[in-house]
C-alpha cells in the first residue's frame, strides 16, 4: 500500500518589481524643515526560510525630498532640497496569512549622494541660521535605517508600506567644515510600494 501527501503550496523563491512613493522628513533642531514626497523603484528577491518566516533581500532606487524655511531678501520661503539614493535591506517576513498577509522587519544600508538645491535658491539665508541654503548640501553619503512594514495583496500582486528611521546623524559630515554649528539630523521614511512578483 502506498500513501502519497502533497505538502501544502509555499510561497517559495519569486522576483518581485516594485515602485511606488515616500515621505522624507529631516527630523533636526537646526532649522525648521517640512516633509516632502518623492518616488523609489527597484527589485527584491522574497524566498521561504523558516516555517512561517520568509526571507526578503531588496535593492531599491529612490528620490527624496523635503523643504527648509528660507529668506531670500525680504521674502519667506520653502526651499527644496533633493536626495538621490540607493537602498539594500534584507528583511525577516512573518507570514500571517500565506501569499495575502505578512509582516516584515530588519536592516536597511543607504548610499547617497549630496543634497541637490533648488534652483535659483541656493543664496537664500536658512531661517534661524547665517548659513546660505547651499552651506548644508555636503551630508553624510552611508546611513543606517531599522525598518518595520506590512504586506497585503495576491500572489502576483501585493502594497507595502514600510517605515524606515535613520539612527546615525545624517549631517555628522557638515560638523567637519567649522560652519560654527552643531548638526544633528536623522531621517524618516515612510514609503507605500506597489510589488509585482513574476
Amino acid at each position: 500500500m502506498t500513501v502519497f501527501s502533497q505538502y501544502q503550496y509555499r510561497d517559495s523563491n519569486r522576483i518581485g518589481i516594485s515602485f511606488g512613493l515616500n515621505q522624507f522628513t529631516l527630523n533636526t533642531n537646526n532649522f525648521e524643515t517640512k516633509p516632502g514626497n518623492g518616488w523609489n523603484a527597484g527589485l527584491s528577491m522574497r524566498g521561504n526560510y523558516y516555517n512561517n518566516w520568509d526571507m526578503v533581500y531588496a535593492m531599491q532606487f529612490s528620490e527624496n525630498n523635503f523643504s527648509v524655511t528660507t529668506n531670500g531678501g525680504f521674502i519667506t520661503e520653502n526651499t527644496n532640497y533633493k536626495l538621490s539614493s540607493a537602498q539594500i535591506s534584507l528583511m525577516w517576513s512573518y507570514k500571517i496569512i500565506e501569499s495575502h498577509l505578512s509582516v516584515e522587519l530588519g536592516p536597511l544600508v543607504q548610499i547617497n549622494g549630496k543634497l541637490n538645491v533648488e534652483k535659483g535658491k541656493e543664496n537664500n539665508i536658512i531661517t534661524g541660521t547665517t548659513l546660505l541654503v547651499k552651506d548644508i548640501v555636503d551630508i553624510s553619503q552611508f546611513n543606517f535605517y531599522p525598518v518595520i512594514g506590512i504586506t497585503a495583496g495576491v500572489r502576483h500582486v501585493r502594497l507595502n508600506v514600510s517605515y524606515q528611521y535613520g539612527v546615525n546623524n545624517m549631517l555628522g559630515n557638515l560638523n567637519n567644515k567649522n560652519l560654527g554649528y552643531s548638526f544633528k539630523g536623522n531621517p524618516g521614511i515612510l514609503n507605500g510600494n506597489l510589488i509585482i512578483y513574476l
